[in-house]
């Protein structure tokens, strides 16, 4: 009898180490770990006006205001988290954030990695060209052709349009915009793509260097997310549900409109 009572106490016992312990680390979503720490920590990299440093060295832009807002909601603080972009979502994954807010497009081969919300916006791929390396070229077309450098940003989605669309011409890739940029401005590429509006807004400020080969239109559309770790249905829900209310409150187009279809805020970062 002894013998038989202490086996079912035995297993008993085992059966309890099995069950998860109630609260731990482990189990806890990282909404509860936000709400618990009291601080949304965002990775995001620059891309004006997505996001970029003013005089004063604070960060403004249209995922600035996005991520502030989303805090705001959260009733929680805001740490942004400054990250090169070809490292963004490994960061993430090991936990150095909690979610991307930075213009990043939703793609197959990124959900794979990493859960996306719902878009709040869409952005899509341009293109700036040298008047002195590229002059007259104005399609795809004219650029698909191996004697054409396209400067890009090393893991941007404009790698990937490039190799779709112009997968003939060499391609050159940078750490920042602005390093492809001046690739183009120095004539060691006859062009840049990037995500709209940043090309269009090179050719403005620089009128006499570039221009605009197709027109200021986009040739591609792509959906933008937020993005976070993967087996966190409360977060994302929080998430999906943010963008439903951001955008019948008509706060995104608001936001969007000042920084992607106006340049009220260029006196900010000069």
């Amino acid at each position: 009898m002894h013998r038989i009572i202490a086996i079912l106490l035995f297993c008993l016992g085992l059966l309890a180490s099995l069950q998860p312990v109630e609260g731990s680390a482990a189990e806890k979503s990282v909404l509860d770990q936000v709400m618990e720490r009291g601080v949304l920590r965002v990775g995001f990299d620059t891309f004006v006006p997505w996001a970029m440093k003013d005089k004063d060295g604070e960060y403004i832009g249209f995922e600035i205001d996005v991520a502030r807002r989303v805090a705001e909601d959260m009733g929680v603080k805001i740490e942004f988290v400054p990250t090169k972009w070809s490292g963004i979502i490994p960061a993430l994954l090991t936990g150095k954030f909690d979610i991307i807010i930075g213009g990043m497009g939703i793609q197959p081969a990124r959900n794979l990695k990493v859960n996306f919300s719902n878009p709040y916006e869409f952005s899509g791929m341009s293109m700036v060209a040298s008047t002195q390396a590229a002059p007259g070229l104005s399609s795809l077309a004219d650029f698909n052709k191996p004697e054409i450098t396209l400067a890009v940003k090393t893991g941007a989605t404009s790698v990937a349009a490039v190799k779709k669309h112009m997968p003939q011409a060499s391609m050159r890739m940078f750490d920042d915009e602005a390093q492809a940029l001046q690739e183009v401005l120095n004539g060691r590429a006859q062009a840049m793509v990037a995500s709209a509006p940043f090309p269009e807004q090179q050719a403005i400020r620089n009128k006499d260097k570039l221009y605009l080969p197709l027109g200021g239109e986009t040739f591609t559309k792509e959906p933008i997310g937020f993005a976070i770790r993967k087996t966190d249905p409360d977060f994302l829900n929080f998430l999906n549900n943010w963008v439903l209310v951001a955008e019948s409150e008509g706060w995104l187009a608001e936001r969007y409109d000042y920084w992607f279809k106006t340049m009220d805020w260029e006196s900010k970062i000069k």
